[in-house]
């Protein structure tokens, strides 16, 4: 269909629209038309990245003088998948609608471990492998090497790129992974570079948080964006952990007994290079006189990650004169290995700030803070002079150089935490030195600068006044929806207590009580024998999962719960996990139907959807709130305290909240579709908690289901399925309609679209 938002033509695939979706576009086009930032939260399962794509395609065909491109940063690489497989649909319609004038470059960037094609690099088996593998044959002195001697492997998919120089370009289109990987087999040109070069040159981009707001990796793949660009987060409930844990560092024993392997190494290099080829090492010295860190710009192949500051901090000066030797370099990585190895020699916890830790530092290992900064970028440019290529060798080394310029840069926001053990389990010594970020604004500040509009958008953001202040910027457009049902699809219930009129809860004093137990379980027993098909059950942690199954098979209550369905656990293990969760979608597919048992904060409680007949109920058992006695969690509180105002009840609150919200809202992925939720806990009831939930789960949550034992749930579960079995009309009756078609839309005026959406 095609419709006008004022002076907009808006191409949207499909022949209906919902009213939120308009109304989401309504408030998108005004966050674009002032060049500012906005925050949307839309209920999950009503296409948002459709609506988002179908407005900010069409906004740059209607105004071809100003014409935006699109960054559109996924959490996942089966999210990224899913968002060019929109697109490419919303693509076609538009060229079938305008011809070639509609055809855009739209391209997925990922790790060279999913976009590679040549056989002999893939067979490494992690990303950092295959990262080296393809160094090893793409680096510019290994090809140079090739050229005189035959022997040496280079990858043909790379050569032939090269070959083809300018004439190595993508014809216009949508490309998912998948599509890059067959283009690039079929022209026997590597798919990998030829993403990376052609990102500068497309009209929308796709790839992963970490591309924007890392800086390790942002300095190499978008530092060319322009600024005309809209930068999309979705699914950004999380947005300020992954910015916390892009500028966060761990040092454990493994690091620095790595680290000190690395430079063993490194000084065996030095020495072959003064044997046979010391100009070399000369070259280099004098460069960094000069104070060229680094030599122009370097071919693609041979940048390693860019260095772990944020842009705006990296000093443009030369080198200290103390580590323009390599040698002398290397004394000064010996010195910070060993004061670190010190430090983590410890049984208290100690907690420091980086200035004061920076000074300690200056006094014991008479390394000043200059020398510090410093440490990532000399040994960047020691590591190219070596000619090193397997880099995943030197992980451990370039962790303590992260550190060491994080630390010698940053002086607010940081605190330093050295641990002796775990601890959930003090009796194993596990000690670790942290460098963590307390303050998310620092990573999204250089992208809230730099882009005109930045859309944070999820189906949890509430409350949505907390992520402004959390983030330190100013939304032009802050708006939550509501969903638009045809039938109260959704049904969430509060349960407090048992059958037995027990309260139930996992805060700590009360979560081990066997009554709270054997509640639990009733509640699920019952549950499995009425709702039919999935059942998906959340848990506050691991340990706490383990312990409740376990007491769970001793009292008999598992053996119960098998009767009716097959259960499946969700463990640490990836590929364990992906198992369960296959056979899970098998019971529920051939009607023996099944449980899972999963934990918040999990892999599964952040990717994978429950939708159809895979979640008719889930079951939120307790609060997920984060473990509150974590050194690293009070500093940030206390952070946030002090600098932003934010109590630390209302963070762990809104923070715990935003989780169930997550949990819960698996179930429901469209409007067809229906299923339950219970909120398995008494302090839920509370309104301070309760309202932290989103919107449109608020707004089907009756008082009448705020306060249920266990035979009341059933009771309303039982009704519930019944109503959802009969038959209704899709489109919405009774004056209120729920899906739009072109005419109605031509038809409504603008008080009428108004009424409809507010």
């Amino acid at each position: 269909m095609k419709f006008q938002i004022e002076d907009v033509t808006v191409y949207f695939p499909y022949d209906h629209i919902y009213p939120e979706q308009y109304s989401y576009m309504v408030e998108l086009k005004r966050a674009l038309d002032a060049k500012g930032h906005c925050l949307l939260e839309m209920p999950t399962g009503t296409g948002k990245t459709i609506a988002l794509l179908s407005l900010i395609t069409s906004y740059t065909i209607s105004k071809p003088e100003g014409a935006i491109k699109l960054i559109y940063c996924t959490r996942t690489v089966h999210e990224m998948e899913k968002t060019l497989a929109e697109l490419k649909l919303l693509h076609n319609y538009q060229v079938k609608h305008l011809g070639p004038a509609a055809n855009i470059l739209a391209i997925g960037l990922s790790s060279r471990k999913n976009l590679c094609v040549n056989p002999n690099v893939l067979e490494a088996n992690n990303r950092d492998s295959v990262d080296a593998a393809c160094r090893k044959r793409t680096a510019s002195w290994v090809r140079a090497l090739a050229a005189e001697n035959p022997n040496v492997e280079t990858c043909e998919f790379f050569e032939n790129y090269e070959r083809a120089a300018s004439g190595a370009v993508l014809p216009p289109g949508v490309y998912t992974l998948q599509d890059l990987r067959a283009f690039g087999k079929e022209k026997g040109w590597c798919p990998y570079f030829l993403a990376r070069h052609m990102v500068q040159l497309a009209n929308v981009v796709v790839y992963s948080y970490q591309y924007l707001l890392d800086p390790k990796v942002a300095g190499i793949i978008s530092k060319e964006m322009q600024k005309e660009s809209v930068v999309v987060f979705d699914e950004a409930h999380n947005i300020d952990n992954v910015c916390i844990e892009a500028l966060s560092v761990s040092v454990r024993r493994q690091t620095l007994d790595g680290a000190s392997r690395n430079i063993s190494r490194i000084e065996q290099e030095i020495n072959r290079f003064k044997a046979t080829d010391a100009n070399r090492l000369r070259d280099e010295y004098k460069r960094l006189v000069n104070g060229l860190a680094l030599s122009g710009n370097l071919p693609g192949t041979d940048s390693w990650l860019s260095n772990p500051a944020l842009p705006d901090d990296i000093l443009r000066e030369a080198v200290p004169g103390n580590i323009r030797r390599a040698e002398h370099f290397l004394h000064v990585l010996r010195r910070l290995l060993q004061y670190l190895t010190a430090r983590l020699d410890t049984e208290n916890v100690e907690k420091e700030s980086p200035i004061s830790f920076v000074a300690s530092i200056n006094n014991q290992a008479g390394i000043d803070q200059k020398t510090l900064k410093f440490c990532y970028d000399r040994l960047h440019s020691l590591m190219l002079t070596l000619e090193i290529t397997d880099t995943d060798e030197f992980l451990h080394v370039q962790t303590i150089c992260d550190f060491a310029t994080l630390v010698g840069t940053y002086s607010r926001g940081f605190s330093i935490i050295i641990e002796p053990f775990d601890e959930r389990m003090p009796h194993i010594p596990d000690p670790v030195l942290q460098l963590s970020c307390h303050d998310a604004s620092l990573a999204i500040k250089p992208v809230f600068d730099r882009f005109q509009s930045v859309v944070i958008t999820s189906g949890t953001l509430s409350p949505i006044d907390l992520y402004p202040r959390l983030l330190n910027f100013h939304p032009v457009v802050s708006r939550s929806f509501k969903m638009s049902l045809t039938r109260d699809c959704i049904c969430p219930m509060v349960l407090t207590r048992g059958s037995d009129q027990l309260p139930v809860s996992t805060k700590f004093d009360m979560r081990s009580d066997p009554g709270v137990v054997r509640n639990y379980g009733k509640l699920l027993v019952e549950m499995v024998s009425i709702v039919p098909d999935g059942i998906v059950c959340f848990f506050v942690s691991y340990s706490y999962m383990d312990g409740i199954i376990n007491t769970w098979n001793e009292s008999g209550l598992l053996k119960e719960i098998m009767q009716h369905k097959l259960v499946f656990i969700e463990t640490q293990d990836v590929v364990e996990t992906t198992l369960a969760l296959d056979n899970y979608r098998r019971a529920c597919d051939c009607g023996r139907g099944a449980v899972f048992f999963s934990v918040a904060r999990g892999k599964v409680a952040e990717g994978i959807d429950f939708d159809r007949h895979y979640g008719r109920l889930v079951i939120m058992f307790g609060v997920p709130f984060q473990y509150t006695l974590s050194k690293i969690l009070l500093a940030r509180l206390e952070y946030l305290r002090d600098t932003f105002q934010i109590k630390e009840g209302d963070f762990l609150t809104f923070d715990a909240l935003r989780q169930a919200a997550q949990c819960v809202g698996r179930v429901i992925r469209s409007k067809a579709d229906y299923g339950m939720m219970i909120f398995a806990d008494k302090r839920y009831s509370r309104h301070d908690k309760r309202s932290k939930l989103p919107g449109w789960i608020l707004s089907h949550l009756r008082d009448a289901h705020l306060n249920l034992s266990t035979d009341m749930a059933l009771h309303i579960a039982r009704e519930f399925l019944r109503k959802m079995a009969q038959p209704y009309d899709k489109t919405g009756s009774s004056g209120k309609k729920t899906l739009l078609s072109q005419e109605d839309l031509e038809k409504m005026d603008d008080s009428g679209l108004q009424a409809m959406l507010y």
